[in-house]
């Protein structure tokens, strides 16, 4: 398992003060941005507080390749349904995980990384939500999430080991 103790490229910059993410594909590059909502809560590293972890990161794992666009997961497996108006409309209290999903994992220990503040642990993604969220304001249970046309983009340019930095 790769895991980047320096910046490389692709890398993702998340700027939680800006509710957006930035891929930079190499040094000369201003990146692309997506649009996404991160915690309803704020930033914070505790287990538990529904809150986006802070520092640096990497891609831990990619789930979800080959299923089709509005594939919702449980527990990081498909559960065979597609997202739709009329399931969210029978399942309302769903905390919706779309798509693809980009599991992260801290590089720093007591930060993010160990007991009581374990970004893995806390299964913190980047994932795909229904298009109907709104994006550009912190609404999220302490992920990173992004409409689907733009996870499935970004899910197409980077893999396990990718430098994810969250400030």
């Amino acid at each position: 398992m790769h895991t980047p103790s320096t910046p490389s490229c692709p890398r993702i910059e998340i700027s939680l003060a800006d509710q957006s993410l930035r891929l930079i594909l190499n040094e000369d590059d201003d990146g692309i941005e997506y649009p996404v909502s991160t915690a309803l809560n704020g930033p914070g590293e505790a287990n538990g507080s529904g809150c986006t972890p802070r520092g640096r990161h990497y891609i831990r794992a990619v789930i979800g390749d080959g299923c089709p666009p509005g594939t919702v997961f449980v527990a990081r497996r498909p559960t065979g349904e597609t997202y739709s108006p009329q399931l969210a409309a029978s399942h309302p209290d769903r905390d919706w995980i779309l798509t693809r999903i980009l599991w992260l994992c801290g590089l720093e220990w007591g930060k993010n990384r160990g007991p009581g503040v374990d970004t893995f642990r806390r299964f913190i993604y980047i994932h795909g939500t229904p298009d109907t969220e709104p994006m550009g304001r912190p609404e999220s249970h302490g992920c990173i999430r992004m409409r689907n046309t733009d996870i499935l983009d970004l899910f197409s340019r980077v893999r396990p080991g990718t430098r994810v930095d969250i400030v």
